[in-house]
């Protein structure tokens, strides 16, 4: 059960790539909710189509105008939910690498690009032997 190891599968995700990425407990406990009123049959997201899942372009529609309600920045789009997502990722001090295969990066150079996005704390970082005193307690 994908649940168990908090994670969800991505398919044909950017880019066309299956992956599998982090899933919050907030999200699980909200997906369990929708599932428990709604009880898809095929696809957990239907389309308007039987036994279609929901186009892409009903989900932009949808983000595009909560966005619009909310009053966030015009520029932001779907997208820009993937960059906030590596972003704060870097910012918890997420392993690069790791960031990598959340999002399905071939290279890492691509994935490097959030670098200069985010307020990595420099001055968080501890030298190695600082930490040697509390591997010894």
């Amino acid at each position: 059960m994908i649940s168990e190891n908090m994670k969800i599968f991505v398919r044909q995700g950017k880019g066309n790539i299956d992956r599998f990425t982090i899933l919050s407990e907030l999200c699980l406990d909200t997906l369990r909710n929708y599932w428990r009123e709604y009880r898809p049959a095929v696809w957990l997201f239907p389309g308007k189509i039987p036994g279609e899942p929901i186009r892409t372009r009903s989900i932009q529609d949808a983000f595009l105008k909560m966005r619009n309600k909310a009053g966030l920045n015009p520029k932001a789009s779907i997208h820009s939910l993937r960059h906030s997502f590596a972003t704060h990722l870097l910012e918890e001090g997420v392993n690069i690498l790791y960031i990598q295969q959340l999002l399905g990066h071939a290279r890492i150079s691509t994935t490097t690009i959030y670098l200069h996005l985010t307020k990595v704390k420099v001055l968080q970082v501890r030298s190695p032997l600082d930490c040697l005193e509390e591997n010894q307690a």
